[in-house]
């Protein structure tokens, strides 16, 4: 992985991917006593920064391979993203999705043009399920995270977040992103390292989910108990993945732990001081952006917006 790639998936990204604006607000600023800035990636395609690296993936495959098909596993915003660029590319597109996740995520991919299988997260493997389905049918797996074209199109995040800093004078700042397996944290880690090279990224989790935060802890992958238990659920992986870790671990600051608690209070005040709408997962960075990082400059991407009605009233209701 490296810079040439990221670029190589900007390229291919040009004209397709939404360049997500990084919004401010003194209202969060003064509550917090630093600069706050989030990068709104839950207004790129499909609610989510996953759009870039499933159309990076797309985009790089043979047309033999694209028209045979595409096979991805994902709690919601993988398998959106993947189901768009596969529609847009032409090519069939079956998805993996745990039973539990929200239902708006499974009815979009379905609207998306997504085959969706469900799975038990607690007693079934996607990875299993996955490879067969992609043997059984001759389909091309896309990864979540853990692929060097995600990770490619992940990164292009953290080019326009170097541009966009530097458009406003910061050319120095914690970068706090979500962080599930990785694709993202070191796409935009990767990205920075060659573009602003003044800012450093720290990954976001959720409590009891923190495999990254003790991975980097431990300069060894460690993995979480269960799959289950957090309002996150976009960010609940079994481990950092062997592509993203050594990056993450080169590049990144410690982890940042944060509570669903944290997570509903940002998503309240994402809504209430930014007028966008943020999923629990989505709000992990800005979560750890107003109540841990002590940085003068602070740059939070909201990764997310796919989120139940009644989750986000859930959340709104934190502000009463």
């Amino acid at each position: 992985m490296n810079i040439d790639m990221i670029d190589a998936a900007a390229d291919r990204l040009n004209g397709h991917a939404r360049r997500t604006p990084l919004l401010s607000s003194p209202f969060l600023d003064e509550l917090t006593g630093r600069r706050i800035l989030i990068k709104a990636e839950c207004l790129q395609h499909t609610g989510s920064f996953k759009f870039r690296g499933a159309w990076s993936a797309l985009s790089a495959l043979t047309d033999a391979q694209r028209k045979s098909g595409v096979i991805a596993f994902s709690s919601g915003n993988h398998a959106q993203g993947v189901a768009l660029a596969a529609r847009m590319h032409g090519a069939p597109a079956v998805i993996v999705m745990p039973s539990n996740a929200p239902a708006v995520k499974i009815a979009n991919t379905r609207a998306l043009g997504g085959e969706v299988v469900l799975y038990d997260r607690e007693t079934e493997s996607r990875e299993d399920i996955g490879a067969a389905l992609a043997q059984e049918r001759g389909l091309t797996l896309v990864r979540p995270y853990d692929d060097p074209q995600v990770i490619a199109g992940q990164g292009t995040v953290g080019l326009e977040i170097a541009v966009q800093a530097a458009e406003l004078g910061v050319t120095d700042a914690e970068v706090l992103v979500c962080c599930g397996g990785g694709g993202l944290t070191s796409g935009v880690a990767l990205a920075l390292e060659a573009r602003a090279p003044g800012m450093r990224v720290h990954p976001c989790e959720p409590q009891g989910f923190d495999d990254v935060a003790r991975s980097l802890s431990s300069d060894e992958i460690q993995r979480n108990p269960s799959q289950t238990g957090s309002i996150c659920d976009a960010i609940v992986t079994p481990a950092p993945g062997d592509l993203t870790f050594p990056i993450m671990q080169r590049l990144c600051g410690p982890g940042y732990v944060v509570s669903d608690d944290d997570c509903l209070h940002a998503m309240a005040q994402a809504f209430q001081r930014l007028r966008i709408v943020v999923e629990p997962g989505g709000a992990a960075a800005m979560a750890a952006a107003l109540t841990q990082s002590k940085a003068d400059t602070v740059i939070a991407v909201a990764t997310g917006g796919n989120v139940d009605q009644a989750m986000f009233t859930r959340a709104l209701e934190t502000l009463t």
